[in-house]
This record gives C-alpha cells, structure tokens and sequence, in this order.
C-alpha cells in the first residue's frame, strides 16, 4: 500500500505552472457550463462570473510569473505549502468534470462540481502564491472574491435546487474561508501594531 506523502514547502517556481493549468481548466469547465445553461439568464450568468474570477485567478498567477521572471532575488526564498497528491487528483477531478459536462449535466450536478472544485485546497494555493506581490491588502482581496464567489454558489444551490446537504456544504466552505480571513486580519494587525 502506498502511504500518502505530506504536504510539504517548495519553491514557488516548481509549481506556479501547475496552478496557472488547473485555473485554466476551472475556468474552461466555467465556461462550458455557460453554453450549458443559458436560461435562466441568472444562472448563465452566475457561470459567466465564476468564469471571470478565475480567469482572474490566471491573471494574478501570471503577474506572479513576471515578478519572478523580472525579479528572482525578490522571490529566491519564497516557498509555498504543495501537496501532490491533491493536485495529481485535482487534475483528475477536473478532467472528469470536462468530459461530464461535454456529456451534459443538470444544473444541481454543475453546482455539485463547483463545489467540490471550490473546495479544493487550489484556492489556498493561489493566494499562498500571491505572498509573492507582497501586498497584504491584495492577497486579502482576493479572498474576499473567493468568499463572494462562494456566497453567489451557496445562493444560487438554494434557489435552483432542493439539495440540503450541497448547499450545508456550500454554506460551510464559506465559513471556513471567513474563518480563514479573519485568522489572516489579526496576523496582519499583530505584525503592524
């Protein structure tokens, strides 16, 4: 039996590609699910939006990469929590999603993978990988995008299905990612004050 290796620290270099892809490959599932509902025009564009946001995701990762590319020194020793395992079966995930949605889902299913997806340790990956601009309030920002796209899922599971146990965990992962940014306010007040 294999035993699971733990996460561990590693240049942000070696996986800031990997991150880029998977963002990608969100956005393009995103995307597909935007020609797969277009009516209403709430939930198309609730897809749209999420779309949006991770093609900002790409964005901000690909101003990470020019940081580096400009800059090396700046980032020399910055190093960021992976684990591959988790990516080797979110890029599994992802994959099947595509294929899934290609064959065509209903939308409690689309709402079901944008939950497991958003749940994902990705999204810590990302704003791990934003220490990199240095700006607090930039990384802050965007997990207060992530909590809003969080919001928008958790709303539209409550009005477009009769799934209690996906909106209690939709409603949860908003919960953890509060948690998350406000254990982040207090680090970020102790260290100015």
């Amino acid at each position: 039996m294999a035993t699971r290796q733990r996460p561990k620290r590693v240049p942000i270099r070696e996986v800031l590609k990997t991150a880029i892809d998977l963002e990608q490959k969100t956005m393009e599932l995103y995307v597909a699910f935007v020609h797969a509902f277009p009516r209403p025009e709430e939930v198309r564009n609730f897809w749209f939006g999420m779309a949006r946001h991770e093609a900002g995701h790409v964005g901000a990762l690909t101003l990470v990469d020019a940081i580096i590319k400009t800059d090396p020194e700046r980032v020399e020793d910055t190093r960021v929590l992976f684990d591959q395992g988790t990516i080797t079966r979110l890029r599994a995930l992802l994959r099947a999603y595509l294929r899934e949605a290609q064959q065509g889902v209903t939308a409690e299913r689309a709402f079901e993978m944008a939950v497991d997806i958003e749940a994902s340790e990705l999204e810590d990956l990302v704003v791990d990988m934003l220490s990199v601009v240095r700006s607090a309030r930039w990384r802050e920002r965007a997990v207060q995008m992530l909590i809003h796209d969080l919001g928008d899922l958790s709303y539209m599971v409550e009005r477009h299905t009769k799934n209690e146990d996906l909106l209690r965990r939709a409603d949860e992962l908003i919960e953890q990612r509060r948690g998350g940014l406000k254990a982040r306010a207090r680090v970020a007040r102790r260290r100015r004050g």
